[in-house]
């Protein structure tokens, strides 16, 4: 039996890697390959009845960097993991990234699935309790503050959010069946392996994002080509000046990329013509989305102040956000860096901000 989330990735790589997109005939639904996955459930303390001292939402390393920091400071942490189905799975984008290679202490590199696994079992040993429960609603305008799961609601005295930030896909034949066999929304996490190295790479998009994916594989491949739909970008003058100054970036305008093909991996991409509709056929290696995250915030129904993006907005140099007690951490509120050494980073300042703010909370009623 399977028992673990890096087993069941494990098992089943390489062949798998579609998997978020649905079922296949290869490998059973990951509902039913994890249905034994265990919950880390508190014993002594029923649900609901009694606040927590911290409730975190979202699984990740945002998230389980928290949970071990906030359990070894004895704040008892409850993780709502989120729960697993065919188009979700606890942990974050690193689930569907077969290598991560720039996580320190790893020098040979790990398997995103197993570096998750590691996280979670040191959160779970440092006594963090998991519920693999999505939240649907988190009220925070009473005091102590209730989140509603699935099926269980508890109260916390404080809520570190670290839900991550979906990337946005574009629905192109042959990019869900080669996922992270050559199409990627991440150039700094995947743009130096090997699969990419002096090669024909394509990044999709026309804004900042799309430029600085383009600059950064610059870095790697024989020849980046940006494709983008319009006749200019929306990107900023500076990125743009720095993309075409670039000898090994060329732009493909008023295009849209009609399939991506490969057996095992990106082996060639077609790119339509918006205005003449003429196909044209390109060998290459990979295929990068670059049209943005959505931060998984929808539960929250607007509670937490956000910026334009939909990012959580938080205080400079930390982690608060517009309502005490309530933290963000990870992709949730970064917009910029979206590694998972700076989730993890912020996670750890999460718990730490609310540990303390927790404690000179009890020493004021206390003294008064």
């Amino acid at each position: 039996m399977i028992n673990t989330i890096s087993e069941y990735f494990k098992f089943y790589y390489p062949k798998i890697e579609g998997l978020l997109f649905g079922a296949n005939d290869i490998a059973p639904p990951i509902n039913q390959a994890l249905q034994n996955l265990p919950s880390v459930e508190p014993n002594n303390l029923p649900l609901s009845l009694e606040p927590r001292e911290v409730v975190i939402i979202g699984s990740g390393p945002a998230s389980y960097t928290a949970a071990i920091y906030a359990a070894r400071a004895n704040l008892h942490p409850l993780v709502y993991e989120g729960s697993i189905s065919e188009n979700s799975l606890p942990g974050g984008q690193l689930m569907t990234t077969t290598r991560v290679e720039n996580f320190p202490g790893f020098p040979d590199g790990i398997d995103g699935p197993t570096l998750v696994e590691n996280m979670r079992t040191q959160a779970i040993n440092s006594g963090a309790a998991m519920l693999q429960e999505t939240v649907v609603e988190a009220d925070l305008g009473q005091y102590p503050f209730v989140i509603q799961g699935e099926k269980t609601h508890q109260k916390a005295l404080a809520v570190i959010v670290a839900t991550g930030a979906s990337a946005n896909r574009i629905k192109i034949p042959g990019a869900q069946e080669l996922w992270q066999k050559g199409v990627s929304a991440c150039a700094v996490c995947d743009g130096s392996l090997p699969l990419f190295r002096n090669h024909h790479l394509f990044v999709i998009g026309g804004g900042d994002s799309a430029m600085e994916e383009a600059l950064y594989l610059a870095k790697f491949a024989s020849k980046v080509s940006i494709v983008h739909r319009r006749d200019r970008l929306r990107a900023s003058q500076a990125m743009q000046k720095a993309v075409f100054a670039n000898p090994k970036i060329e732009i493909i305008w008023d295009s849209v990329m009609s399939r991506i093909n490969g057996k095992n991996t990106v082996e060639s991409v077609v790119i339509e013509n918006s205005k003449t509709k003429k196909e044209t056929t390109y060998e290459a290696a990979g295929v990068f989305f670059a049209v943005g995250h959505t931060p998984n915030t929808a539960f929250l129904h607007g509670q937490l102040a956000l910026d334009a993006n939909g990012v959580i907005q938080t205080k400079p140099g930390s982690t608060e956000t517009s309502i005490p007690y309530v933290y963000a951490a990870g992709d949730v509120q970064d917009n910029v860096y979206r590694q998972a050494i700076t989730a993890a980073s912020s996670g750890c300042q999460a718990a730490l901000q609310a540990a303390r703010a927790l404690e000179l909370s009890q020493q004021n009623k206390v003294a008064s």
